[in-house]
C-alpha cells in the first residue's frame, strides 16, 4: 500500500527551482521582465494577441468580468459544476450569477438551457472547460452573437487543451487560466487572461494595478518621469517575478505534461473497459483535452462509502464539484430554489481519480486494483 496518492499535485524539478533562484539573484522580484516574458510564452502558445498574468485564477475571473462591463443589474450564465470562483467573479461586479445545466456526456454547458436562460437582462456567457474538455463553443459562440453577449471562456482546467485544431485561449472575447499546483503548469498561484482585443487588454493591464498607469498615451497630462494617473478603481492583482519565473519554465515542459496524462487516460480508460459499475469520462469529437482530471461517475453504489473506502486506502479522490448553488451562501442569497437536474445526478455520482505527471504506472495500478476491488465488496 502506499502511503498516499493525491488526486493532483505540481511536477517540480530542478530547473523549475534554478529558474526560480536565478530571480532571487536579480534585481527584479516582481514588476519585472519575467512577468511580460511569461505573458508573451502562453499567448504564444495557444495563440492569442495579447495575455495579462495575475495573481490567481480567480481574480483573472474576476478583471474579465470588470473588463467586459459586468455590473449591477446584468446577468452572466454559467455552469454550476465548477470551483465557485466561476460564479463569484460575477458577484464581485454586482451582477448575478444564473445556472444553466450541464450536458450529461460533457460535463460543461448545455447550450441548449444556455438559450433558454437568456434574458433582456443578460451580458455574458462563461463556459468552463471542466476537467480540460472543451466545452461545445460553436453553439455557444452562436447564442452569443445572436444576443451579442460576451463570452469569458474559464479555462482553468484547459491549458493545452484544443477545439477544431485551434488551442483553448484564442477562441472568445477573453479567456481566464489558473497556475494553482494541481493545474497544468503552475507558478505557486498565479492566473492569466488571454484576448486579442487590444481595448480589453488595456482595461485588464490597469484593473491588475490599482487602475494607475505612467502610460504617456493614456494620461491626461504628463508632469514628468515620476509622474503617473489613477484612471479606474482596481485591484493590487500583480503576480511576482518569482513566480512567472517558475511559469515560464513550466511552459517549456507543458506539452510533456500533456502527453504524460493522456496517456494515463488512456491506461484508465483500458483498465475500466467493460466495468459495469463505472462511467468513463466522454471527450466530444473534434476536442483533444489536456486531461486536468479523470472524473468517473461510481454507479450502482454509494459514492460517498467507496470515496471513504479508497481514501482509506491512501487514494485522494476528490469530487469536482458541488454544484455552487448549493453552497450556504447562495442559498442564502436567492438560489434556494435552484435545480438543475443533470448537473445534480452527475454530483452524486462523479469520483476525480488520481491524475499528475508523475503519476507512475505502478501507482496508477494500485488505483484502479483498489477502484475494482471496492467496487465488488
Amino acid at each position: 500500500m502506499y502511503k498516499y496518492i493525491p488526486y493532483g499535485r505540481q511536477c517540480i524539478d530542478e530547473y523549475d527551482i534554478q529558474a526560480v533562484t536565478d530571480v532571487l539573484r536579480s534585481d527584479y522580484l516582481t514588476t519585472g521582465p519575467k512577468v511580460e516574458e511569461f505573458e508573451r510564452k502562453v499567448s504564444e502558445y495557444i495563440g492569442a494577441s495579447y495575455a495579462v498574468a495575475v495573481s490567481n485564477g480567480t481574480a483573472a475571473l474576476h478583471a474579465a468580468c470588470f473588463a467586459a462591463g459586468i455590473g449591477p443589474g446584468d446577468e452572466v450564465i454559467t455552469t454550476p459544476l465548477t470551483f465557485a470562483a466561476s460564479a463569484n467573479c460575477v458577484l464581485y461586479c454586482g451582477g448575478t450569477p444564473v445556472f444553466a445545466d450541464i450536458d450529461p456526456y460533457t460535463y460543461n454547458l448545455d447550450p441548449k438551457d444556455v438559450q433558454k436562460k437568456i434574458t433582456s437582462r443578460t451580458k455574458a456567457i462563461i463556459p468552463v472547460h471542466l476537467s480540460g474538455q472543451p466545452c461545445d463553443m460553436d453553439s455557444i459562440h452562436q447564442i452569443a452573437k445572436e444576443y451579442h453577449l460576451t463570452v469569458i471562456e474559464d479555462g482553468a482546467h484547459a491549458l493545452g487543451s484544443e477545439y477544431k485544431g485551434r488551442k483553448i485561449g484564442c477562441l472568445s472575447d477573453m479567456t481566464t487560466f489558473s497556475f494553482h499546483p494541481v493545474k497544468p503548469v503552475t507558478t505557486g498561484e498565479g492566473g492569466m487572461i488571454a484576448t486579442d482585443n487590444k481595448a480589453l487588454y488595456q482595461r485588464l493591464l490597469l484593473f491588475r494595478s490599482h487602475g494607475i498607469t505612467r502610460d504617456p498615451a493614456i494620461m491626461k497630462r504628463t508632469d514628468g518621469a515620476w509622474y503617473y494617473e489613477q484612471l479606474l478603481l482596481g485591484y493590487n492583482y500583480r503576480i511576482t517575478d518569482i513566480q512567472c519565473a517558475l511559469g515560464i519554465s513550466q511552459m517549456g515542459k507543458l506539452d510533456r505534461f500533456i502527453k504524460v496524462r493522456r496517456e494515463l487516460v488512456q491506461r484508465y480508460d483500458k483498465a475500466f473497459d467493460g466495468c459495469d459499475n463505472i462511467i468513463r469520462p466522454y471527450q466530444m469529437p473534434e476536442t483533444r483535452s489536456a486531461w486536468h482530471l479523470y472524473i468517473i461517475q461510481i454507479m450502482h453504489h454509494d459514492r460517498k462509502e467507496i470515496f471513504e473506502r479508497l481514501r482509506d486506502k491512501g487514494i485522494g479522490v476528490n469530487v469536482h464539484y458541488i454544484p455552487i448553488y448549493k453552497h450556504p451562501y447562495y442559498q442564502k442569497h436567492g438560489y434556494a430554489g435552484i435545480y438543475c437536474e443533470n448537473a445534480e445526478k452527475l454530483y452524486q455520482r462523479m469520483l476525480s481519480l488520481p491524475l499528475y505527471p508523475s503519476l507512475s504506472y505502478e501507482e496508477q495500478d494500485y488505483v484502479v486494483q483498489c477502484v475494482e476491488n471496492v467496487l465488488k465488496e
